[in-house]
């Protein structure tokens, strides 16, 4: 029994729209024109109903602080570190330019545990995206808190290595060098103030990273892409990805696909084939 079981089952509703703004500015982001039909591509639920906490409530990484009283969504848990750590999701439909979305989001489950860097906490966050009422798309959000680095704690992800990212393997791949201007946008496009992404003192001597970090969902975007180009717009029905290792800005960063027994593997991978992430996609 953890003092954190009274937030499994809380719920959230947030509400939005897909108008031709945001959709202009999330494909501009990603040097796409917009479809015709204006169907939206898969990944732009990720900039949806994003948290809208005012700047007072920020904390110092940059997160809306964390609610002591009981009452906020999410449990206040003591360690500092937060990250995305990995989501599942269907998608049920297409997003529609111009649709009204309404967002649900309910703690489905919380689990704590002792890690070799210290105290961890797992929090799955279950979202559900509807468009004009339809559901869309659902997902399920595992969230990682962990206890703050070192002050002396090595930077991670470890300098480049020796290896080589060996394309042969894959049937399909892009190749991009993720800079702080794309990282810049894809914050903006959803509203996401964690100052790995922009801020490199913080991201260096705080949270201990080599530099800038990439957000996965804009590396789960990038894939997403890719299977579209080989796959077809929209095609994807189910997607799953996890974090491996942290992508950093100015960067080479490999996103490839290859087709498997159970539909389709994908992964991110440095210019040294270190992991980045991984993911698997179904049709």
């Amino acid at each position: 029994m953890s003092e954190f079981d009274a937030w499994i089952g809380r719920e959230m509703h947030a509400t939005d729209r897909l108008d031709e703004g945001l959709a202009a500015r999330w494909l501009a982001t990603f040097d796409r024109d917009m479809p015709e039909p204006a169907i939206m591509p898969q990944g732009i639920h990720f900039a949806l109903c994003p948290p809208q906490a005012p700047s007072y409530r920020l904390g110092e990484d940059g997160h809306p602080e964390r609610d002591r009283t009981g009452a906020g969504f999410l449990p206040p848990f003591p360690m500092p570190r937060r990250m995305w750590a990995s989501s599942a999701m269907e998608f049920l439909a297409p997003l529609a330019v111009g649709s009204a979305i309404e967002r649900t989001s309910r703690v489905a489950s919380i689990r704590e545990k002792e890690g070799g860097s210290g105290k961890l906490a797992f929090v799955n966050v279950e979202h559900e995206t509807h468009a004009d009422g339809a559901l869309c798309v659902r997902e399920t959000q595992t969230l990682v808190y962990r206890d703050a680095a070192p002050p002396n704690a090595p930077l991670s992800p470890p300098e480049r290595g020796d290896g080589w990212f060996d394309f042969t393997k894959w049937d399909a791949m892009i190749t991009l060098t993720p800079d702080p201007r794309l990282l810049f946008r894809y914050s903006a496009l959803t509203f996401n103030t964690h100052r790995i992404h922009y801020d490199a003192p913080y991201a260096r001597g705080v949270e201990r990273y080599r530099g800038l970090v990439v957000h996965g969902p804009l590396t789960a975007s990038l894939m997403l892409q890719l299977a579209a180009r080989e796959l077809g717009a929209n095609t994807v029905q189910r997607f799953e990805f996890r974090g491996v290792s942290p992508a950093i800005a100015d960067e080479k960063l490999h996103i490839a696909l290859r087709k498997d027994d159970e539909g389709y593997a994908l992964g991110a991978f440095a210019e040294d084939a270190r992991e980045v992430m991984t993911a698997k996609a179904t049709t």
